[in-house]
Parts: structure tokens; sequence; C-alpha cells
């Protein structure tokens, strides 16, 4: 693709190579610590998104397990699976016996607290998180996909720039970096035949936030395949008994704390899939909430109906190219179907964020080389269905910056294929 990024690589002096990384890791670190202050930021009663984070670190420090999924669920209630919980008591003992203020994560008496250094250490922990987990992931996908230094250099800076991503985490303060960067480690270990490893990965994703459930489908047709592609009927099906077992290991141990009493793994559960807000929130750009313009679903069909009917509708839009992929699983049909089966779960599928427009973002943006034209537009397409959210929370400026600057570094105003479209879908004839 041509763009000012891959221009200014094809000059780089390349026995010096080994500065290049190091100018796009500070560049794109820069971009993200220049972002404005995080959601909810001085705005009681509640506080956003900020005080929520900062809240889970408070409570799994001071509590028992016992009592995370279950404190006072009304102020910020945990609600995403247990390795959040996990990372976010990590998170607190960093702060910990350091000199940074332990009234910080107080029980109760610090709601809403926000001071300046207390602000600088939450989104240093976002950006620790990414550092360890999403960008290394990132680059080795890079490394597996393109085999020249300046194609890995060009995919790499434009993957770490995406401007969803750098928006939700460092503007509306999340750490779905952590989720998406599991789930590309998945990708990394699927298409390099490690299909234990990439096992354990997907389900630290899906351990780690619930939403890695859009990519499941796919996951499971691809394996699936595999074991039939298997050179003999018995290897395949060691290989599917080998798949279990991981996916059981894994996931008892990140729930292992709530196994021992069913009522504290029934909250758990209850916690992480709270069916009672309903088929959508907010503006978000999905089917139900376009068809709700003129059809009123919600007050149509009960909860338990809307629940069976997101199901039905997202299973069918997967099928199709579940099968293409478990009938011939290959990297390339893999991305693919990545994207489609989150992007169906997007559209379809019960109580969907704005936000979740992050994961069929996560395998469209690994295509940018390969469909440089449909990523780019799909890219701002996807930034726009979140411009509600984000003007919501005084993130305008922000989210012009930094979908223009990714525009610019992509080549989108000279993409001559993208204006030819532009003119012929204009053209009567």
């Amino acid at each position: 693709m041509s763009s000012p990024v891959a221009r200014w690589l094809a000059q780089a002096d390349y026995p010096i190579s080994w500065t290049i990384p190091l100018i796009i890791l500070f560049t794109s670190w820069l971009v993200r610590w220049l972002l404005t202050v995080p959601l909810g930021f001085n705005t009681p009663p509640m506080y956003g998104d900020y005080e929520a984070q900062r809240h889970w670190m408070e409570i799994t420090l001071h509590l028992p397990y016992s009592r995370w999924y279950n404190y006072d669920v009304e102020w910020w209630g945990l609600d995403y699976p247990p390795l959040t919980a996990f990372h976010s008591l990590l998170c607190g003992f960093m702060q910990v016996g350091t000199w940074f203020d332990p009234v910080w994560f107080a029980l109760d008496a610090s709601r809403g607290l926000e001071s300046a250094e207390s602000k600088m250490f939450m989104r240093a922990t976002v950006l620790i998180s990414e550092a360890i987990i999403y960008v290394p992931a990132a680059w080795c996908f890079c490394r597996i996909v393109y085999p020249e230094q300046r194609q890995k250099h060009t995919a790499l800076f434009l993957i770490l720039m995406q401007p969803a991503l750098i928006l939700i985490d460092h503007g509306h303060f999340q750490f779905n970096n952590v989720m998406l960067g599991f789930s590309l480690w998945t990708i990394n270990g699927l298409i390099t035949g490690h299909y234990i490893l990439g096992s354990i990965a997907f389900c630290l994703s899906l351990g780690f936030k619930q939403m890695a459930l859009y990519y499941a489908l796919a996951v499971f047709a691809f394996l699936l395949g595999q074991c039939f592609k298997a050179s003999t009927p018995t290897k395949g099906l060691i290989l599917l008994l080998k798949l279990g077992i991981t996916v059981v290991i894994t996931l008892g141990t990140l729930f292992s704390p709530w196994l021992h009493a069913l009522e504290q793994l029934q909250q758990v559960v209850h916690r992480i899939f709270p069916v009672a807000r309903g088929l959508y929130e907010d503006k978000v750009a999905n089917v139900w909430c376009a068809l709700n313009v003129i059809v009123k679903l919600r007050n149509l069909l009960s909860l338990e109906a809307t629940v069976r009917l997101s199901l039905c509708t997202t299973f069918m839009a997967c099928l199709p190219v579940c099968i293409h992929l478990g009938m011939a699983p290959s990297p390339a049909r893999f991305g693919y179907a990545l994207l489609n089966t989150s992007l169906a779960f997007f559209l379809f599928s019960f109580q969907v964020h704005e936000k979740s427009i992050l994961l069929p973002l996560l395998p469209a943006t690994l295509m940018l080389q390969e469909e440089p034209v449909a990523v780019q537009v799909f890219n701002n397409v996807a930034m726009f269905s979140m411009f509600p959210l984000l003007k919501r929370e005084h993130l305008t400026l922000a989210y012009v910056c930094v979908t223009v600057l990714w525009n610019w570094m992509t080549g989108l105003p000279s993409q001559g294929r993208y204006l030819s479209l532009v003119t012929l879908a204009g053209d009567p004839d």
C-alpha cells in the first residue's frame, strides 16, 4: 500500500533499522499519553469508567474473592470475568508499598477520588498493560505475516496507531488492549500451528472480557477443521481431546476461587452476563438499535424472547463463514472468519455496547496491507459509530485528531481506488 508511513520507511537506512521500532513505539506511546482526561473525570455522581476501573482495584485489594462480585453492585459492581479481577488486583498491588498514596484505593472512602497523581498512575497501568500484552502480540504477528522488514514496520506502526482502540482505552479509559492482545496471541498461535498455546491465549482473552465470545465460533471452526484435517482420524481425535482438556484446565483455573460454592459461581456468571440490561445499550450502531426506530421490539417481546431472537440471528449469520472455514481451514480464511463472525455478533447479539466494534476492527486492521481501501473505510465508519459515545465524554477534539492522523498515515486521501469508487457511486450512468 502507498502511504506516508510506507514512503518514510522506504527511505530509511536499514543497516540501522533497530531504531525504527523504537521510533514507532515512542510515537504511539506519545499519542496515547497526550490524550485528554479519562471518561467521567470530574463528572459526579458515578464518575464514569475511570472510577469503575479504580473501584475494581479497590475491592479486589481489600476484599476476599467471595465478595468481589456481590459487593455493593450498584456502585460499579464488577461485571467482567475473573482475569479482569486478577488484573485489577495486580494493579492495586503495584500501588501498595510504593511512594503512591494508599488513600487512592481506600475501601469506600476513595470513591470519586480523582487527584492528578492517581490519574497519572491509572493511565500508566493502561500503558503498561498494553506494552506487556498487546504490543508484543502485534509485533509477533507482523514478523509472522510479513517477510520484508519495511512491511513489518509499516504494519506495526499502523496497527498501533489504530484510532478506535487508542480513544476507548486511553480516553474512555478501559483495558480492552489486554483482551485484544490475548486474542492476537490466539491468532499468532493458530496460524503458526501452535494450537494448544493458541487455545490457552483465547481462554485468557475470554477470561478477561466476555466480549471475546465474538471470536469463539471462528476459533472453534478453525480448530475443529484442523482436527478433521489431521493425517489420520486418531491424530485428529487426540488433538481434539488435547484442546478440550486445555480449555477446561485454563478456564477452571481462572474460575477456581468460586468453584467450591455453587451460589458464588452463579453470582459470577450473573454479573458477567447481565441480561436484565436489555437488548442493546445507548445508541449502538447495530441492527436492533436501528430497527427500534420502526419496530419497538423491547415493547413487543419479552426479555427471554429477545435473548432467543438475538441468539438465533447471530448464530445464523455466523454459520456460513464457519462452515466455509471448517471445511478448509487456512490462515487467510481464519482472518476473514474472525472479521465476519465478530461483525455478526456486533450487529445481532444481545447487549452490545458501542465499544464492541473494537472486536471486528482488530482482524480488519490486520488486513490493512492486503485490503487497504476496505479497511480504511471500515475503520472510519466504525469511528463514526462511536462518535456519540466519545462526544458525550468530551473527546471530540481527540476523536478528530487521531482519526485525521490515522487517515493521513494510511494515505486514504490519496487512494485513487477509493476516489474512483466514490466517483462511480455518483455516476448516474
